[in-house]
C-alpha cells in the first residue's frame, strides 16, 4: 500500500461531526475536493459502477449526505464557484 496522495485538515468543529473518511483504492470511485474562501469544505464522491454521487459538507454537517446525482438544486445556499465545482465534479465523473 502506498502513502496518501492528500491528507486534508478539518477545519469545522466537532459539532458538525466526523468528516468522512474516503478511500480512493477503488478505482471505480471519484472523488472530488472544494474549500471555499471561508474555509468551508465539501467532499464529492461518484461511485462509476453504480452512477450515485453524493456530496458532504461541514457546515451541512459531515454526516449528512446529498444525493448529487441528477445534479445542483437550485434551492441550495451556494456561491458560484461552489456550483461551478460541483459541476465539474459531474462532468468529470461521468454518468452512468
Amino acid at each position: 500500500m502506498s502513502e496518501p496522495l492528500l491528507k486534508i485538515p478539518n477545519h469545522h468543529s466537532a459539532t458538525c461531526g466526523d468528516p468522512p473518511i474516503v478511500n480512493g483504492q477503488e478505482s471505480h470511485l471519484y472523488i472530488g475536493y472544494f474549500e471555499n474562501e471561508h474555509g468551508e469544505q465539501w467532499i464529492f464522491t461518484r461511485d462509476r459502477k453504480s452512477g450515485i454521487a453524493t456530496l458532504r459538507g461541514g457546515d451541512i454537517g459531515w454526516n449528512t449526505a446529498i444525493d448529487v446525482t441528477n445534479g445542483p438544486s437550485s434551492e441550495w445556499v451556494f456561491n458560484q464557484s461552489e456550483f461551478e465545482w460541483l459541476r465539474a465534479c459531474l462532468r468529470a465523473s461521468g454518468s452512468r
